[in-house]
């Protein structure tokens, strides 16, 4: 096999060779050059092997595609699919009528494994969908809103009627969090170890899940949240409203970072790509709105038959859309100009769709419906080359243990959640610009005076909310009680003790009683 070239594909820019631009482009210091020639040897090494890294990476993905001109790709069905596969692929294919407990909010772990179900009528089931093996099933005769998986498949948390649980892949109930009340979505940041929830109460909760604690409480003032979605690539939390809006939080700041007037109507529910760059907004006006969050612009615009219920976005960028008993996949939807036809089309005949979810890196579209659950074959929606050490398909449970031990060295606080996150760990440039005048130097000296002040040692005196004044407050002014005149006496001789001591600081003396010597006996 020939040594692959370096083509400009990996390459920073055209690198001179002439003997010319060489003596201008190393310096006279023979130490220097030395160093500088060696740095740029190690830049040819990476270019040759960032080409040769390319014959690793065969796999493609592959898209449906059409014969003729007259043909079209959402005319395909899924039995048709089936048969054209390969048999690995037709078994990921299957469908759980379960038409009791519906309908079926759903989620998948992050590495793809475990698929998680949740009946609004009480049944939680935790499914390794691959094999068929049954992790764990909960009939707990009480309304669930949501499911969400944790950092790996070993835990998951369920929004119930009024308090959301965690449990663990065998079903046992682990924690109640009382502070999040009447949760009806649920998100988790994997990153930062934070699980998000927001509902009927119009609070935004950050939960984290490996201290126990509660990070941050922000109230929305826009009433009960309908539609929440992170984005992947700063963690910056996408809700969605009763007036149309999409607001960004972030876990340290009280207001919205940045308010989007999406749809005239409630938002029903939102999508944000793998990158962070593209938003799918659906709302009750039977709008799909895409928008650049780079720029807070609306890109493009589609027409549902009904609202949208349900949005996800798969690592390839396809869009899949829940409306109604139809699932509609839209490719190349952020890349190219308006899309006159969508990519493929599903009918779930008589039966609700609730929520649709792609799985990581497998070419299957999970749908949540009225009555249970069922997985299409979308070919091109999986990511082809992942990357193991990230995330591993097909990771042991050693694996799966040091994984996690590494996540928790590697958390990120949550105080780093910002729209841009590179600019933790830059350089303020304008900060060698700035200079101060003589009378701005004055002044930060009388600051620091102030703060010289503040730091001085005062008397010692009790606040206006001590334990005294807040049972006198509590008490009627018209009762008189003997614990009241006992309160009332040792405050007035707290306040005579306090009016000695600071004439003794100030140097003055005490007048005596003349008649206390006299009366001393009747003490």
């Amino acid at each position: 096999m020939s040594e692959p070239k370096s083509d400009n594909k990996h390459s920073k820019g055209q690198v001179k060779s002439s003997k010319s631009q060489r003596k201008h482009r190393y310096s006279k210091d023979k130490k220097l050059n030395s160093k500088l020639q060696r740095i740029e040897n190690q830049y040819k090494d990476a270019l040759k092997s960032a080409a040769g890294t390319d014959y690793l990476l065969q796999e493609e993905t592959g898209f449906l595609e059409a014969e003729g001109p007259m043909e079209r790709t959402f005319k395909f069905k899924q039995d048709e699919i089936t048969k054209a596969v390969d048999a690995n692929t037709a078994n990921k294919k299957f469908e759980l009528k379960l038409p009791e407990f519906g309908p079926y909010s759903i989620d998948f772990s992050r590495n793809g494994r475990e698929l998680l179900l949740g009946g609004k009528k009480g049944h939680v089931a935790s499914i390794d969908w691959k094999s068929g093996l049954l992790g764990c099933e909960l009939h707990l005769n009480e309304t669930v809103n949501a499911v969400k998986c944790l950092h790996n498949d070993q835990y998951f948390a369920v929004a119930q009627k009024k308090y959301t649980f965690i449990y663990d892949k065998e079903g046992t109930e682990l924690h109640r969090l009382k502070q999040h009340v009447e949760a009806t979505l649920l998100d988790f940041l994997p990153y930062h170890f934070l699980l998000v929830t927001a509902g009927h109460t119009g609070f935004l909760k950050y939960h984290d899940v490996s201290t126990g604690e509660l990070v941050s409480e922000i109230r929305t003032k826009l009433g009960p949240t309908l539609a929440m979605k992170h984005n992947p690539y700063n963690a910056v939390i996408h809700s969605g409203h009763g007036n149309g809006q999409v607001t960004l939080w972030s876990p340290n700041a009280p207001e919205p970072l940045v308010k989007i007037q999406s749809a005239r109507g409630p938002i029903r529910d939102l999508a944000i790509d793998r990158e962070g760059k593209y938003m799918a907004v659906s709302g009750a006006d039977k709008t799909l709105k895409i928008w650049d969050v780079r720029t807070f612009k609306e890109v493009d615009q589609y027409y549902t038959q009904t609202p949208a219920t349900s949005l996800d976005i798969s690592d390839t960028g396809l869009l899949s859309v829940g409306w109604g008993s139809h699932v509609t996949i839209w490719k190349n939807i952020f890349k190219t100009s308006h899309q006159a036809d969508p990519y493929m089309n599903h009918l779930i005949p008589g039966s609700k769709v609730d929520k649709v979810k792609f799985v990581p890196f497998e070419d299957i579209l999970g749908i949540g419906h009225q009555q249970g659950y069922d997985s299409i074959i979308v070919p091109g929606a999986g990511e082809a080359n992942y990357d193991a050490l990230e995330l591993n398909p097909f990771e042991t449970t050693k694996q799966r243990q040091e994984q996690e031990v590494r996540s928790l060295l590697n958390k990120l606080p949550a105080d780093s959640i910002a729209l841009d996150p590179n600019t933790i760990g830059t350089i303020d440039k304008r900060a060698k610009s700035i200079k101060l005048k003589p009378g701005e130097i004055n002044e930060l000296g009388d600051f620091a005076n102030d703060a010289s002040d503040k730091m001085a040692i005062k008397p010692d005196v009790k606040g206006k909310n001590s334990a005294l004044r807040k049972h006198l407050r509590r008490k009627r002014e018209n009762v008189i009680d003997q614990r009241k005149m006992r309160i009332e006496k040792n405050l007035r001789n707290e306040k005579e003790a306090r009016l000695r001591r600071l004439k003794m600081l100030q140097g003055e003396e005490e007048e005596k009683d003349v008649l206390d010597s006299a009366l001393a006996r009747f003490k």
